[in-house]
């Protein structure tokens, strides 16, 4: 699984993008973040707030109960304003 991080995730995981095994037990976006927060501090801080995180999956802006699988590219983002 391919995991892209943008903006404020990047600044505070330290990650651009990485390649990892789909853990056990990861289903869906949900879990996908669950587990990501499990890993340390940063991604704790940078997950904190979820009603502020954005997620793509294979380039569809998707929900978090959205399945993952193991060759899917997840993109983290914040929310996006226009004008």
């Amino acid at each position: 699984m391919k995991i892209l991080y943008f903006a404020h995730f990047r600044e505070k995981t330290n990650v651009a993008e990485e390649i990892i095994d789909l853990p056990n037990g990861v289903t869906d976006v949900k879990s996908l973040i669950d587990w990501l927060i499990s890993r340390n501090a940063g991604f704790s801080d940078a997950f904190s707030d979820q009603e502020h995180v954005r997620v793509a999956v294979n380039q569809e802006h998707v929900e978090f109960d959205m399945p993952v699988k193991k060759d899917d590219e997840i993109a983290f983002f914040p929310p996006m304003t226009g004008g």
